[in-house]
């Protein structure tokens, strides 16, 4: 039996290497050389996929080994490289977009159950309390522990006016927390602006999207629209991130043409890229260049950008490219630390891998990478200080920062409110946002100055 297992083995491992050679041809067909196979690693793998077929205790089909084997190749690499089926890829273009069926979470992995990484404001998950953190644990009967993530995520997602339970363990509970919602359509409005007071204007960014730049300009031109502004306030809080050239458009709203706004670096020559204020790297297929419309007072006015440890990737993009130009002044608390480039790599048989390829880098050369941005001024979200949140550096198998040997402090070590202290809740750009008035008055002080002057 032995000796028929190691027969078939081997027979798997060949046809195994021609298929992966085959892909690395079609993949890397402009590279001058091809990474050699290795064989022993793959008669092994061969092995025990021929162990599993003739011995588990219920038949497992080969697509299924295969696609869990791939999965597991990529969740293993970091927390955002991953294996996306047809549905996932499908949810993910559709995403984009601003509109999908489901919770309103941004979700990560961690010790095999799905760890919040931020609610998005107005969904239900939001509306019932699901807080940054917290450890998803079940949903409705089945145990977490075992699914992959994008498992997780296509139970939670679903059809409107359907209900799940989520069961979830929250640091400083001591008994499970148990939350029925009810999915809706998650229209995420990418930005709204408003008046704060006479000549404040106020420009929230909830995620980049693909109309995220365009839909800015007209926020501002209608903002500029209302009075000469004396002072602008970005809020880029809670923002997860999103698509790349819509950060690189949203800075470049405030930057001059051709301004460096982010630079990536990878093993890959093409993963080596600069990326600045110019029509090819925020357009993306666009034949309206939105910037030109832009009202010229709009990279002059004063500036803050408010960030905090859910302001990820894209967001931390804009914010990093506006310290170092010193464009703004950057308020609020460290940043989630997002520095790492995901490529969407479609397979033939539509389904896509999500690949971290490289890094990026903040104009002046800074990783952003299990780090974030430190605010040019501190200033927590209430008096009382502000809520613990997961960052980039707690999520298990990060990259680390290249540039930089001091990573951000974990969120569970020092910052944030006691954990017996009720967590810092309250409507970003309200009446109550306590950073934004932090802001504002920053912004008052800039025009007695410049009014002096």
């Amino acid at each position: 039996m032995r000796s028929k297992l190691q027969t078939i083995g081997l027979i798997f491992t060949g046809v195994l290497a021609g298929i992966l050679i085959s892909l690395n041809f079609s993949a890397q067909a402009d590279k001058a050389a091809l990474a050699p196979l290795p064989v022993e690693e793959l008669r092994a793998f061969a092995d025990v996929f021929n162990a599993i077929k003739q011995g588990y205790v219920e038949p497992v089909e080969d697509k299924k080994l295969i696609t869990h084997a791939i999965s597991g190749m990529l969740s293993n690499l970091d927390p955002h490289s991953a294996y996306l089926d047809a549905e996932a890829f499908k949810e993910l273009q559709v995403g984009t977009q601003g509109e999908f069926g489901g919770l309103g979470i941004e979700v990560g992995m961690e010790d095999g159950f799905v760890k919040v990484i931020s609610p998005i404001e107005d969904t239900p998950a939001f509306r019932a309390g699901v807080q940054a953190g917290d450890l998803i644990v079940k949903l409705d009967d089945t145990p977490v522990k075992g699914m992959t993530l994008n498992d997780a995520v296509k139970r939670m997602r679903g059809k409107p006016n359907t209900r799940i339970t989520l069961t979830i363990m929250r640091k400083g509970e001591s008994a499970p927390i148990v939350l029925t919602l009810t999915r809706e359509i998650i229209k995420v409005r990418s930005v709204r602006s408003k008046i704060v007071e006479p000549g404040f204007g106020y420009v929230r960014v909830a995620q980049f999207q693909e109309n995220t730049a365009a839909s800015l300009v007209e926020h501002l031109t209608r903002l500029s629209g209302e009075g000469a502004l004396k002072g602008l306030v970005l809020d880029l809080r809670n923002d997860p991130g999103g698509l790349l050239h819509g950060a690189v458009g949203v800075a470049g709203a405030f930057l001059p043409p051709d301004t460096l706004v982010v630079s990536t670096d990878g093993r890959a020559e093409d993963a080596k890229r600069e990326y600045r204020v110019r029509p090819e790297d925020y357009l993306r297929g666009r034949r309206d260049d939105f910037l030109r419309a832009l009202p010229a007072e709009i990279r002059d006015v004063p500036m803050v950008v408010l960030v905090n440890g859910g302001s990820a990737s894209a967001s931390e993009i804009v914010a990093g490219a506006l310290q170092d130009h010193k464009r703004a002044v950057i308020m609020g608390t460290q940043t989630f630390g997002k520095g790492s480039v995901q490529t969407i790599l479609p397979l033939n048989n539509n389904t896509a891998i999500k690949l971290t390829t490289a890094r990026y880098y903040t104009p002046s050369g800074r990783s952003i990478q299990a780090k974030g941005i430190e605010p040019d001024i501190v200033v927590e979200e209430s008096v009382n200080g502000s809520s613990r949140r997961i960052r980039e550096v707690d999520l298990q198998g990060h990259l680390n920062n290249d540039r930089s040997p001091e990573e951000a402090t974990p969120s569970g070590g020092e910052g944030g409110v006691d954990q017996d202290e009720p967590p810092v809740r309250f409507e970003m750009g309200g009446k109550d946002d306590y950073q934004l008035s932090q802001a504002i008055n920053l912004l008052k002080g800039l025009q007695i100055v410049q009014n002096k002057k």
